[in-house]
């Protein structure tokens, strides 16, 4: 199950990190992909993580995001 968001925020590669390690301790988390250039994070999962859940771990990175549909 891959989901898509748009983070806003991210300028560098230590922004990537941060979020990359918030969102990969997510139960069901397999895969983080962050890039900052275009704000693009994939999660992909091998179970359904609330998007409620996706979000906050972003948060407490530092940044906001939104669902790609």
């Amino acid at each position: 199950m891959d989901k898509r968001y748009q983070v806003s925020g991210m300028t560098c590669g230590h922004c990537e990190a941060s979020v990359r390690e918030e969102v990969s301790v997510l139960a069901g988390v397999r895969e983080v992909e962050v890039d900052a250039s275009t704000g693009v994070l994939v999660v992909k999962a091998t179970q359904d993580v609330p998007t409620s859940q996706v979000l906050a771990a972003v948060e407490e990175a530092g940044y906001t995001a939104v669902p790609v549909p």
